[in-house]
């Protein structure tokens, strides 16, 4: 089994894998633009799915909660509590993501009822799009070849891109609950 792990983690990454998943993020990013700037909402009036934006800030604080505690794991060498925990992340990440393209499609975009002028709009302009919104479209390529990397066996590599990949998924789960925030706070 060692022999095998050693072969695994020295073979060379197909570049066929990273390129179809860097092809795949891209065809994802251009839809989820498309649902959110594009497509006319489905639903615009009251609706038994009002509690889908409050749901999505929720999976993102859970995957942000994921992340430290995997992080925390791998710092103290408890290699499947990490693994356990990055999954978890994966998984809450995925529900979000299917969570958000409901609410898209449902409702479309947010448009918070401020001038475009002052504190709270500048602020959740630059959070919004200054830096979650471009990281959360680096990050989807990031997250799928971090973890074809460490399913493969491929830890040198893993490791090496998972220092880059910890922080913005991070940051993108903590801004997109503050976007969140924003948004209903000044909703009410």
């Amino acid at each position: 089994m060692a022999t095998i792990q050693i072969q695994r983690s020295q073979a060379r990454t197909p570049a066929s894998v990273i390129a179809g998943i860097i092809a795949v993020s891209v065809v994802a990013s251009l839809f989820i633009c498309w649902l959110v700037y594009v497509h006319k909402p489905t639903e615009v009036g009251n609706s038994a799915f009002n509690f889908l934006p409050g749901l999505n800030a929720v999976l993102n604080a859970c995957s942000a909660v994921a992340l430290v505690v995997g992080f925390k794991f791998i710092r103290s060498g408890r290699i499947d509590k990490h693994r356990n925990a990055m999954f978890g992340a994966f998984l809450f990440s995925s529900a979000f993501l299917v969570s958000y393209l409901a609410t898209y499609f449902l409702y479309g975009e947010t448009h918070l009822p401020i001038a475009h002028s002052g504190l709270l709009w500048y602020t959740y302009a630059i959070v919004l799009f200054a830096t979650h919104i471009p990281l959360a479209i680096l990050a989807l390529p990031m997250i799928l070849i971090t973890f074809f990397l460490s399913l493969t066996g491929r830890f040198p590599e893993h490791k090496k891109i998972a220092r880059w990949t910890f922080p913005i998924w991070l940051y993108v789960s903590v801004s997109g609950v503050f976007v969140y925030f924003i948004q209903a706070v000044v909703h009410k």
